[in-house]
Order: structure tokens, then C-alpha cells, then sequence
């Protein structure tokens, strides 16, 4: 992330965005009582999952991030340092995994790729994947210059949750905000 993204997404007044989309992005999904949250990187997210579901754990790539939220969850979640592309979980674990607004800073859409491949396994059957994420602006191609930036396309996304592994026919909407968001099934 450039210096630009990294002081915006710590921010405050970003964490206060973050709680006020988070009841919107999942008011219609039931994670089930062990959450995997990919990615958290500064933790506005995870500070709001935290209260709302019985186990979180997070994984994040980035070790300083991993580890300042350690410090700051410790005991009411779990903080991994570990690669969303190669989870380092068994099979079937969690009753939902979901990821917000950090796809896009996955390197490749082959990476992507397995990423939803690790999130299919290692939900239980009957698990959701719940994701949401930004779509391309001016506003978001200034405040990735110098950063990766990967949109996902939401055309394409369907048929790559199917190969995936997800059910057929996963719900992906650009929602009224301009932000993609997607739920897919393990049967």
C-alpha cells in the first residue's frame, strides 16, 4: 500500500465508514458460530465482526499487521500471519469465511482464484463465503497509484466461485454504494 492508502485505511474516520457499511454487508447472511475473516489488514473490519459472531479468527499476510492485531484482539479472536491463498487450515473448519474490501490488493486473478479455492475449503458444507469489495472510480485508481489493484470483474465472478467449488448461481450485486458484493454457498 502506498503511504496515502496505508493512512487512510488506519484512519478513524475509515473505521467509522467500515461499522457503518458492516450491518448492511451482513444483515442477510448467518455466519454460524466459527468465522474466518481473510485479510483484515488494519482491523476496522475485525473490530466489528468481533462483537457480532461467537469465534473469529483472522488471517493476514501483512506480519506487522498480523501482529499489532494480535496485541489488540488477544483473547476475543484469533490473529494468524498466514497467505489467504494457502490457508493453514484443515478441511471444513469454519461455518463462514468472508473478506472486505481486500480482494483488489490480491496480485492476480489467478491468486484470487485460489483464494476462493482455500475459502471453499475450508468452510463446512452448508458454509457461506461472503465478500465485498470496490469497484474501479477515479477516486480508487488515484488512491492505488503506486498500489496493487486488481478489480474483480463482477461478470466473471460467478463462473470463478463455481470453479472454485462454491454452488452454482452465487449472488453477486454491485450494490447502490458502487461496491461489489458477493455470497457463495459450499454444499
Amino acid at each position: 500500500m502506498n503511504l496515502m492508502h496505508r493512512r487512510l485505511c488506519s484512519s478513524a474516520g475509515w473505521a467509522e465508514k467500515v461499522a457503518g457499511w458492516m450491518p448492511r454487508d451482513l444483515a442477510d447472511v448467518d455466519l454460524g458460530d466459527d468465522v474466518l475473516e481473510i485479510g483484515p489488514g488494519f482491523g476496522a473490519t475485525t473490530a466489528v465482526l468481533v462483537g457480532q459472531v461467537p469465534r473469529l479468527t483472522a488471517v493476514e499476510v501483512d506480519e506487522t499487521s498480523a501482529a499489532r492485531l494480535e496485541a489488540e484482539y488477544r483473547g476475543r479472536a484469533t490473529i494468524v500471519h498466514g497467505d489467504g491463498t494457502a490457508l493453514p487450515f484443515e478441511d471444513g473448519r469454519f461455518s463462514a469465511v468472508v473478506c472486505f474490501t481486500m480482494l483488489h490488493h490480491v496480485p492476480s486473478r489467478a491468486l484470487q482464484d485460489s483464494l476462493f479455492a482455500e475459502a471453499c475449503r475450508v468452510l463446512r458444507p452448508g458454509g457461506v463465503f461472503r465478500g465485498v469489495d470496490s469497484q474501479l472510480s477515479l477516486r480508487f485508481r488515484v488512491l492505488h497509484i503506486g498500489d496493487t489493484m486488481v478489480v474483480v470483474d463482477p461478470g466473471t465472478l460467478p463462473g470463478r466461485l463455481t470453479t472454485a467449488g462454491f454452488d452454482e448461481d452465487p449472488d453477486v450485486a454491485i450494490r447502490s454504494d458502487g461496491r461489489l458484493r458477493f455470497t457463495a454457498h459450499k454444499s
